[in-house]
């Protein structure tokens, strides 16, 4: 029955407690521990048959678990500690978050005996960086909480309804239409709905979001996972009025609608820090905007959870404890290049070394790092920015991509006169750095004396551990995995696969993961430590069967190679495998 408390309380706990108060009789009670042995719910038939009311029930719950009851009708929530907790989870699980202290959230429960309920919430409060304390709520308590959320749509609703009648009006001219924009934008509707969406994908822990005219909608994508998905779709009318709001919050130009613009959105969402760089594009009709999330309050991650192994763990360490040299990422846009390099660079951040930057832009802000932003327009490019650093006393200096052969022949004589440099290129692995550097006439033998890593990466979707299960082998997909295997290099496949055999896993979707069968990300990654044996190699021009041969010699596993064994592992599908490869 819909508005009543569904808890299953333990017979120890609650017939006891009812006979010793006389408020049922032996003969009931033992009717009830007979119906509690049928799976059938205790309090719902207390209530039925009148022997408690819903609040007795409650009040007799918290008593015995120890918990504090709370009535949450007529209570003043506010929106912003309501919307921690998801609409979707207070659905599924019963509960109500209407008071946090700091990182402290309370929330209410309608089932507090429900492991299931509490494992999801404090798992839910692990990954916000919350704690959790619990309180007792009846199920009239759940439902007037509940009908807050729909109060918040409404009032979205209400704002889109607003807005779309404000900025669908016709006007008299194009630059009546601007100047009442521009007047209007910070008062406008539109605002909670541009608020809206930047909650929600943070919430979702997506890493873009795509505002974007869709013929004669405004669609809004979130990227998660690496994923675009459509999170919200508007109507056209409202889609200057939404750029030109994130514009103000970025402080671009509101007028200038014929050239890209770049600029930074500084917020505070929901207690924690968030960046977004905001990116805006000129269509054939209209702009389309993107904003890339940096949450800045996101502790600083080690090789470890990016995903790298042991093994390739110590090839980094060996390779940037170098006093000089240069170490290349290499990766499409996207493959987790930038947040590799910051935390390789965390590992050298110390008082005792000098540790320069130059990018385009800066993504992310860390304490002890001189950090620069290149700016082209005005002739700060890479090159003169690598020029002046050199003038800086660095120890280490990244440099955001070797994009000419200018910046390629500084990196070389950086990496030559006592430096360590980091820097990216963008190649599809690590057999094509070389080569590309000889493209940018960088002369072979200098190349052989400065390269000391390169790193080539992709970035796989992690099966979801809690719907994690095993899946059927196809025919098919076993033959191509064992002759994947057969073709690798001699004693890098793990014991536990040879023992194990070939087994697959997929996510079966759950709550945790949004039905997506998929959490996170993992790196796949393939690294190549340039010793003495690569000098003379590359000074020959590369030969590729040479250069394969001898990193079969040294065990190097490839990107497709590393991603099969984090299949067979668990930690992704074969499809992703596929997905990030298939070049």
């Amino acid at each position: 029955m819909r508005g009543l408390v569904c808890v299953r309380m333990r017979i120890s706990q609650l017939i006891p407690y009812l006979e010793r108060e006389h408020q049922v009789t032996a003969a009931i009670a033992a009717d009830l521990a007979a119906a509690d042995a049928r799976g059938e719910d205790i309090g719902k038939i207390l209530i039925e048959q009148k022997l408690l009311s819903e609040d007795d029930l409650v009040r007799i719950q918290g008593k015995l678990l120890g918990l504090p009851v709370i009535s949450l009708v007529g209570r003043d929530i506010p929106l912003t500690v309501l919307r921690v907790l998801p609409r979707h989870l207070a659905e599924r699980y019963q509960a109500i978050a209407f008071e946090r202290e700091g990182n402290r959230l309370t929330v209410g429960l309608v089932e507090p005996t429900d492991q299931r309920t509490v494992e999801a919430l404090e798992f839910f409060a692990r990954e916000q960086q919350l704690s959790v304390r619990y309180a007792i709520i009846s199920s009239g308590s759940y439902h007037a909480a509940l009908r807050k959320y729909e109060e918040e749509k409404q009032e979205t609703d209400a704002a889109i309804s607003a807005a779309t009648e404000k900025f669908s009006a016709p006007t008299a001219t194009a630059s009546s239409e601007e100047e009442e924009l521009t007047a209007s934008i910070e008062k406008a509707p539109v605002s909670k709905i541009v608020s809206t969406i930047i909650r929600h994908a943070v919430e979702a822990h997506a890493s873009d979001i795509h505002i974007e005219p869709h013929g004669k909608e405004s669609r809004v994508r979130y990227r998660v996972d690496g994923v675009l998905r459509t999170s919200l779709t508007l109507p056209g009318t409202l889609h200057p009025a939404l750029v030109a709001r994130v514009k103000v919050l970025a402080r671009l130009k509101l007028d200038e609608t014929r050239i890209p613009q770049d600029g930074r959105i500084h917020l505070d969402e929901g207690g924690r820090p968030v960046d977004l760089r905001i990116s805006t594009l000129p269509l054939l009709e209209n702009e389309k905007v993107v904003m890339r999330i940096l949450e800045t309050s996101a502790k600083m991650l080690t090789l470890t959870d990016l995903g790298f192994t042991e093994e390739q763990i110590a090839t980094v360490e060996r390779s940037v404890h170098r006093p000089h040299g240069m170490v290349l990422l290499t990766g499409p846009t996207g493959s987790g290049k930038s947040t590799t390099l910051y935390t390789v660079l965390n590992l050298l951040n110390g008082e005792g070394v000098n540790i320069s930057t130059l990018e385009d832009p800066v993504e992310y802000f860390v304490r002890g790092v001189n950090q620069a932003q290149v700016r082209p327009e005005i002739g700060f490019t890479f090159a003169a920015g690598l020029r002046a650093l050199l003038r800086q006393d660095p120890n280490v200096i990244m440099v955001g991509e070797i994009r000419d052969t200018e910046t390629g022949e500084l990196a070389i004589h950086a990496g030559l006169t006592g430096h360590l440099l980091f820097s990216t290129l963008h190649t599809r692995d690590v057999l094509g750095v070389v080569p590309r550097l000889i493209d940018m006439k960088i002369e072979p033998f200098l190349i052989s004396s400065t390269l000391v890593m390169a790193e080539a990466q992709r970035l796989a979707r992690k099966v979801c551990p809690d719907c994690r299960e095993p899946m059927a082998v196809a025919p098919d997909v076993r033959a191509a995995i064992e002759r994947a295997l057969a073709d690798f290099p001699p004693k890098t496949i793990p014991e536990a696969v040879i023992a194990n055999g070939i087994s697959l896993f997929k996510g079966r979707g759950c709550v945790k993961c949004g039905g997506k069968g998929y959490r996170g990300r993992t790196v796949v990654a393939e690294l190549l430590e340039f010793d003495q044996s690569f000098e003379q190699l590359i000074i020959s021009g590369f030969p590729i069967d040479q250069v394969r041969a001898r990193i079969r010699e040294l065990g190097m596993l490839t990107i497709f190679q590393n991603a099969l064994l984090k299949a067979l592992a668990g930690v992704t599908t074969y499809e992703e495998v596929l997905r990030i490869t298939h070049d």
